[in-house]
């Protein structure tokens, strides 16, 4: 990963940041984005990257930070489109402008992440873009209607991009990363609010994290930094579940 450009969305906590400190390690040059200015700015410091506030529905968000990514750095080698919201409602429950407010994040941000990002890749002769999409895209989640029904549309976007380029022949890839339930903000507010379980206010709150089967946020950076590598170069178009079987077997904890 040694001086490869990389940006990451949503990267001011969860799974973004994760991603930012694993590929860091790695000698990545990084440009991270978020909403969350304050702790964005935190995390770019903590791994030496540059930090943009960002909303990655805007769509002329992506053009300047593609451009500026190009100007500063000269290069984009991998874009990670990680930002999400997961709004807790069933589809009764679920306002017009939930839905709305969903896709323009999820479906919208990736989608005009992916064609900024494609032209300034095959440009340098190729890329790997990664989509967080979620296990919500292959089972569906009740009380998360417009995440599952997004985090779908994410799955099939993926594939759709990964035939285009490689029909295009431009070396860009295009893969689709799937986690289950891991230990970040998103999940531990789904907990309390579906079950009434803090897990940080546990005696134990790592114990707890173990006895649930709940993965670490490092379980899915890893795989990032895989589909990020050159050790990846032939893998495209693929799905990634980060789950430890729970989409396999359904087995009650």
């Amino acid at each position: 990963m040694e001086g490869k450009v990389t940006i990451i969305t949503g990267a001011a906590s969860g799974l973004g940041k994760a991603d930012a400190l694993r590929l860091a390690e790695e000698g990545a040059r990084l440009v991270l984005t978020d909403v969350n200015t304050d702790a964005g700015v935190d995390v770019a410091e903590a791994c030496g990257a540059t930090f943009v506030t960002q909303d990655v529905g805007d769509e002329t968000s992506w053009d300047a930070l593609i451009d500026s990514t190009m100007a500063d750095l000269g290069q984009l080698d991998i874009l990670v489109n990680n930002a999400g919201i997961a709004p807790i409602a069933t589809i009764e429950a679920t306002t017009t402008d939930v839905w709305r407010d969903v896709m323009r994040v999820h479906m919208d941000g990736t989608f005009f992440g992916c064609r900024a990002a494609i032209p300034a890749m095959a440009a340098g002769g190729g890329g790997s873009i990664i989509n967080m999409s979620s296990t919500v895209a292959l089972v569906g989640v009740a009380p998360y209607l417009a995440y599952s029904a997004a985090k779908g549309a994410i799955r099939s976007m993926t594939k759709s991009i990964a035939s285009h380029c490689r029909v295009e022949r431009n070396g860009v890839r295009c893969n689709s990363v799937h986690p289950g339930s891991i230990s970040t903000p998103m999940v531990h507010t789904g907990l309390q609010t579906l079950h009434g379980l803090d897990i940080m206010a546990q005696p134990d709150p790592e114990a707890t994290r173990i006895a649930l089967g709940i993965g670490e946020p490092i379980d899915v950076a890893n795989m990032v930094l895989f589909l990020s590598s050159e050790e990846s170069k032939h893998v495209n178009g693929a799905e990634f579940v980060v789950d430890n079987a729970d989409t396999v077997d359904q087995v009650p904890r």
